[in-house]
């Protein structure tokens, strides 16, 4: 049982690590693709920021000024876009994308031209799911749906659903020359709004490539202060934190802990295999020692204890086999992911019997060499080892065992403290009852009917149009000049984002010097700006409200300093960010604030009403800004999730080993506790003698446990500029809670032998 619950947990692991390893490693030029990165120019002590959102101009750049380029392509946002078919009406995301993206991903065509499927700006090319969505069992190709309620596409190909193990997630694809603001952006070298990929001739030195293109936005426009670098594909998804323009890491972190923590359950279910074997021993000394009288020799013995672990450990192997099939399910639902197990591949095979053959042998090895070396005299005398001799080894394990589980615990503890500490930080904006919805269709024309109807309603108290998400740092702009600007503050980066009016209220910020920002009662509020602090701090004007700054060349006018508020990650400070009005900006979402003095079922009933009213093709589809901000908090609930999941495993793992453990100790004290008992002793006294081995062990595994615990924790907090600090409470939980843990394991044991009659344990067999 302890092998098969050990071995189950660690392939379930490995499956999930084998998932993250091999994300967009599919692709056929895997090794000549790279993505194109921004980082911030270093000057002075600034801190040299890395972001992957880039200029739509890079690219058709970097193809013709250096030949070692084959070919690029960019990406423009997931966009939602309505497909109208027949009576029909289906809501999907998907890229804008250059010609040559289907070249360079291998994300293979069912029908189509990979080469021409997007050489018509009206061509689309869809999934499999959402073809089928649209057009049901028909052939789609070369048919033509409706997009937006005014677009009119040719369907131009049907690619396969995307595999589970890649980072681009879409349901259809069009062309980016079809879009008119591309054109635009393209002239522009200091706006980054495109993920750019590019792809590098054969035999190209990628690290020389880079160094030769560094520089290139800065040769377009020096006030940019932005430099670019190349990411290889093999590290998009485990090496994507950057810190000061550098590699730092990133989900390789969490795959190496998972790897560490399967490694870990395995060894455990080891140590009980190892444990309960070497607690048989005496069972089996006079077998050994026949074996050797009759010539056996010791390497003879040592293959015969192995194959019997081979044998008990591939039994066991089948067992986890069908447990994690059993168990994928809910484990995809707690990883988000789609995991299954591919039993036609023969490599799942060669790696299942690897993994029995190394467990086998880890977990046989000990015993086997153990039991081979006894002695044929002593054994047949019955004088081969004391029990203290022998039971010495065992205590270690058990020791490394509740160490391990120690460690677990307090490593579980101490994550979700942390995610608590950070929720519980002020994001600076009034997330209940804040709403927020694509701006599609006709809500943009529309937008001052829908607001003025959504407020005269009484559902909702305030409304805001906005470029993006408040709970997304998404756009990016530097080279801001000002008065006495000390010139190591030229590249810094502000966040920004773009309102016609109401952000403040809308968004419930704390205004701290002047007004917000309203383009309805302000025409002049198209060249203002609303500040938070830390952005006045960089500016560092003494009274900001009525400076100016020049943002593109341009001066705006400062009107407003609002309090600092998270939109990146909670776990770092907040950045300077710039909200300004434009009447010209392209916007995203219109946020609303429900009335709380009403049921959110009645208002968001009202809200849907009004919405349909204005933009009657469109569905509702709303989202709570609260929700968004929770996302930001998912990988480190999920890695605590996990985190107790195997700490609870592996607590059951060790208890298994302590419950064998505790039966062979109490069988093989039977007659030294019935003599005790006619003596007078107690059953308490007997339970009291019976655990206190245990306890100690246990103890001497929690003042293992702690410092590499702390060590180990503390290093993991360190990422974090906003985190907990280290309790000694959290040790003293985990150590208590497994003493406990191992004190009522051993007690069924121990008390079920302090209750039987002395008279059936001292008397001769």
């Amino acid at each position: 049982m302890g092998l098969t619950i050990g071995m189950a947990g660690a392939l379930l692991i490995f499956t999930w690590i084998q998932n993250e390893l091999s994300y967009d490693q599919f692709h056929n030029n895997k090794d000549t693709l790279y993505k194109v990165w921004n980082r911030s120019v270093p000057s002075g002590n600034n801190t040299i920021g890395s972001w992957d959102i880039t200029t739509a101009a890079i690219g058709p750049a970097l193809q013709q000024q250096f030949p070692e380029v084959k070919a690029f392509t960019r990406v423009y946002w997931p966009t939602d876009r309505l497909f109208n078919y027949g009576d029909k009406g289906i809501t999907a995301t998907g890229l804008d994308v250059d010609k040559p993206f289907l070249t360079m991903f291998s994300f293979p065509l069912l029908q189509g031209d990979l080469n021409h499927a997007l050489d018509d700006v009206k061509g689309i090319v869809l999934t499999q799911m959402l073809a089928k969505k649209i057009f049901g069992s028909a052939d789609p190709m070369d048919k033509m749906v409706k997009i937006n309620n005014k677009d009119t596409y040719k369907v131009t190909g049907i690619m396969q659903d995307l595999p589970n193990n890649t980072q681009f997630d879409f349901e259809y694809l069009v062309s980016l020359s079809g879009r008119e603001q591309t054109k635009i952006d393209e002239a522009l070298w200091n706006t980054n709004s495109y993920n750019t990929y590019i792809q590098l001739k054969e035999g190209v030195n990628a690290e020389q490539f880079d160094k030769k293109i560094e520089n290139i936005i800065l040769q377009h426009d020096p006030a940019t202060g932005e430099q670019i670098f190349l990411h290889p594909i093999n590290k998009w998804r485990l090496y994507s934190n950057f810190e000061n323009g550098k590699i730092a890491g990133g989900r390789i972190e969490t795959v190496r802990l998972m790897f560490f923590i399967a490694c870990i359950i395995l060894l455990i279910a080891c140590i009980n295999f190892m444990n309960m074997s070497t607690a048989r021993s005496e069972k089996r000394a006079k077998e050994v020692g026949v074996r050797k009288v009759i010539g056996a020799n010791r390497s003879a013995l040592i293959g015969q204890f192995l194959t019997e672990s081979l044998l008990v450990t591939a039994i066991a192997g089948v067992f986890a086999l069908m447990v994690v099939q059993f168990l994928l399910p809910a484990f995809n639902q707690l990883t988000d992911k789609r995991l299954f197990i591919d039993y036609a591949n023969p490599v799942l095979w060669f790696s299942f019997i690897g993994f029995i053959i190394i467990t086998g042998l880890m977990a046989g090895s000990y015993p086997a060499f153990f039991l081979s070396a006894f002695k044929p005299i002593k054994v047949l005398k019955g004088t081969f080892k004391s029990p203290d001799a022998f039971l010495a080894p065992r205590k270690l394990l058990v020791v490394i065992q509740f160490s391990v589980a120690i460690i677990l615990i307090v490593s579980t503890l101490i994550i979700y403290k942390q995610v608590e500490y950070v929720q519980a930080r002020d994001n600076g904006y009034e997330r209940n009852n804040l709403v927020e919805h694509s701006i599609n269709g006709d809500i943009d024309k529309n937008y001052e009917l829908i607001k003025n109807e959504l407020i005269n309603s009484g559902a909702v108290t305030s409304v805001s149009k906005t470029s993006l998400s408040i709970t997304i740092d998404g756009s990016q702009t530097s080279g801001l000049e000002w008065g006495d600007m000390d010139q190591s503050h030229k590249y810094i980066t502000f966040s920004q984002f773009a309102t016609t009016g109401d952000f403040v209220k809308t968004m419930g910020l704390t205004l701290l010097e002047g007004r917000d920002i309203n383009l309805a009662e302000y025409a002049s509020d198209t060249v203002a700006v609303v500040i938070n602090e830390t952005a006045a701090k960089v500016i560092g004007f003494k009274n900001p409200i009525g400076e100016n700054i020049l943002y593109g060349g341009k001066p705006i006018t400062i009107v407003g300093v609002i309090k600092d508020f998270i939109i990146g990650s909670p776990y770092q400070p907040v950045g300077p960010i710039l909200v300004f009005g434009s009447k010209t900006w392209w916007y995203n979402t219109i946020n609303f604030r429900l009335n709380a003095n009403n049921s959110v079922a009645k208002d968001l009933e009202t809200a849907e009403r009004i919405f349909k009213k204005y933009n009657s093709a469109y569905p509702f589809q709303y989202k709570f800004v609260d929700e968004g901000y929770n996302e930001k908090f998912k990988d480190e609930v999920r890695t605590g999730t996990l985190a107790a999941v195997f700490a609870g495993l592996t607590i059951i793992i060790s208890c298994l080993g302590l419950f064998g453990l505790a039966a062979y100790m109490t069988e093989s004290r039977s007659k030294e506790i019935g003599i005790r008992k006619v003596l007078g002793a107690s059953v308490v006294s007997i339970l009291q003698l019976l655990t206190k081995e245990f306890v100690i062990l246990v103890f001497i595994a929690i003042v293992i446990a702690m410092p590499i615990g702390w060590y180990a924790m503390n290093k993991w907090l360190q990422d974090f500029s906003y985190h907990i600090n280290i309790s000694w409470i959290m040790f003293a939980s985990a150590g208590l809670l497994a003493i406990v843990i191992a004190v009522l394991t051993v007690s069924s044991q121990a008390l079920k032998t302090a209750l039987i009659n002395p008279v059936k344990s001292i008397r001769t067999e």
